[in-house]
């Protein structure tokens, strides 16, 4: 896996820390990914599952790529069931449409270290 999914052009988090922005997401991905669901080029949704301090891990690794990298908006929420799942949250992810190759490589890099590979991705 690369780092390509970093916008070094649009990111203002130092160059000595971005390794380790994307080792968190690594390991927010490893760990939590339950599924990937490309919505459209601009938009990407997560499954993720957890403990009940996920949402607060997710919120607070977001909001801080957010401070960084300003063209993601990030939004967490209960999966689209209709009610909460214990356990479970949704991530959206939507990107400017000039910004779509950075949320491809991102999608590509949650595909590829999810923990559930028997669920289908779409």
């Amino acid at each position: 896996m690369t780092d390509s999914w970093v916008a070094v052009d649009a990111c203002t988090l130092p160059t000595v820390e971005q390794p380790l922005r994307v080792a968190e997401f690594d390991a927010l991905f490893a760990q939590h990914v339950v599924r990937v669901e490309r919505l459209s080029p601009t938009r990407l949704a997560l499954l993720l599952s957890g403990s009940d301090g996920l949402a607060g891990e997710v919120t607070d690794l977001t909001d801080r790529e957010t401070a960084c990298c300003s063209f993601f908006t990030f939004t967490v929420s209960a999966p689209d069931h209709g009610q909460s799942e214990p356990g479970r949250l949704r991530l959206d992810i939507e990107v400017p449409a000039p910004r779509a190759d950075v949320l491809t490589a991102l999608a590509e890099r949650a595909r590829l270290a999810r923990t559930s590979p028997t669920e289908p991705t779409v």
